[in-house]
């Protein structure tokens, strides 16, 4: 059968979604890239908040008119919207042949061939999936960037997250299997992989072996010497001495830390599941990273519009994110769900002022990020080449531009090609982005 994969969510979910075309091109199957011509189609999807799920939703039915007007005998839906939604999903979405969780990827392929029947919602404990490996066989989609899940599943408790209940425990992969995973990426011809994970800086709690993350940057450092190597999502009670000298030690590692800290007010971050350090804390941790890791990039996310924040926990935290100067920042609205422990909390904002609390905190950041992408004028970097515009320009991305969420780099040239990496001279920048010509 001609199968189509259309991904939503997080890079964790793109991992997933790549998994399962490796099981359906191993048993047979072709891969297509035109929904119109695939004769089954799979939509991957995210439920981790209000706005993922409603993309969620609409792509399922835009793509479910592909039965009546394309060759699609069969629809499957899979990831966190069938876990979160499971009892609610096969009523309300009658078209969809079948609905897998976030622990049945792995049956994809009897899903695309009626081998499960019609309106069939498999959802095994997403403990019981194993861990990938690194001869789990995966199409990858995402070239020049290699996505390495190097763990599944958080063992945290933070209110407003519905995670540890649609991926489980923490449940870390052994190091030496990343390690070769990522050596064979390289040798493949990736130019950069990225470790991800929920909470990536928590790998290795749960093995006997006492790896974690500063061991695993090192080893895959040493196993891809020619590659990029970054690692995601990082707790800020676990950015340690020994994962910031195995970043300063290694030209390959980007020095590069997405750290979100999603508030800074004491109250609020302790109702919100993660403690009360506050400000004091968060600048003593920025401060030594910019210490070990000369040149270190700091990306954060955080939310606004907590149940209990008021405008002046709101002032505190748009008072740090000047004093700290983050080269990246994202900023969401807190979104409210019956099955979410924050929801019972007291004193909701209304949904206004968290979204006019986000408006003002990203223009505050937008002023931050072109005032520092100003400074870079003039100044070489090295670019990692990934796209070509055929107009006589190329985008690329430098070591401190994670891809997906933050800036670009576009490199005006005719002679360059996906994949490599080019040193850049920067010419000029607008708030987000960089552009420059080959130095």
């Amino acid at each position: 059968m001609k199968v189509y994969l259309h991904n939503l969510g997080c890079a964790r979910n793109i991992v997933d979604g790549e998994a399962m075309l490796g099981r359906l091109e191993t048993a047979g199957h072709t891969l297509t890239d035109d929904a119109d011509a695939a004769e089954a189609i799979i939509v991957n999807t995210c439920g981790f908040i209000d706005a993922a799920s409603e993309e969620s939703v609409d792509a399922i039915l835009e793509l479910a008119e592909m039965k009546r007007t394309g060759a699609c005998k069969r629809l499957i839906v899979t990831g966190c919207l069938t876990q979160r939604y499971q009892e609610d999903l096969p009523d309300a979405l009658p078209e969809v042949d079948a609905f897998l969780g976030t622990g049945a990827y792995d049956r994809v392929v009897p899903a695309v061939t009626g081998e499960i029947k019609t309106g069939a919602c498999m959802l095994p404990d997403p403990a019981s999936i194993p861990l990938h490996t690194r001869y789990t066989m995966r199409v990858q989609t995402t070239y020049p960037v290699a996505y390495v899940k190097v763990m599944e599943g958080c063992n945290r408790h933070c209110t407003y997250c519905i995670i540890p209940k649609l991926r489980g425990r923490l449940r870390s992969r052994p190091l030496e299997d990343i390690m070769n995973e990522a050596a064979a990426l390289a040798h493949a011809g990736f130019p950069e992989i990225v470790l991800i994970g929920q909470d990536t800086t928590s790998y290795g709690e749960d093995l006997t072996s006492g790896a974690n993350l500063a061991q695993l940057v090192s080893a895959t450092a040493r196993a891809a010497p020619m590659a990029w190597i970054r690692f995601l999502y990082g707790h800020p009670d676990r950015i340690d001495d020994e994962l910031l000298e195995a970043i300063s030690k290694f030209v390959n590692a980007c020095p590069y830390f997405d750290i979100p800290i999603q508030h800074v007010s004491p109250s609020v971050l302790k109702r919100m599941g993660r403690g009360s350090h506050g400000e004091k804390f968060f600048e003593a941790l920025f401060a030594r990273i910019r210490k070990a890791v000369p040149g270190a990039a700091l990306r954060t996310t955080v939310i606004t519009g907590f149940p209990g924040e008021t405008e002046d926990d709101f002032s505190r935290l748009c008072d740090f994110v000047q004093r700290i100067g983050f080269d990246h920042l994202g900023a969401f609205v807190y979104s409210d769900a019956e099955d979410l422990a924050s929801h019972g909390l007291s004193d909701h904002v209304p949904a206004e002022v968290a979204n006019a609390r986000m408006d003002r905190l990203m223009a505050l950041q937008a002023e931050i990020s072109s005032g520092k992408n100003e400074t870079l004028i003039g100044r070489e970097f090295s670019v990692l080449v990934e796209e070509d515009q055929k107009d006589g320009s190329f985008i690329g991305r430098t070591m401190f531009q994670a891809p997906e969420v933050d800036g670009i780099t576009v490199i005006y040239t005719d002679n360059a090609s996906v994949g490599q990496f080019l040193n850049v001279r920067i010419t000029d920048a607008t708030e987000y982005d960089l552009e420059g010509v080959p130095a």
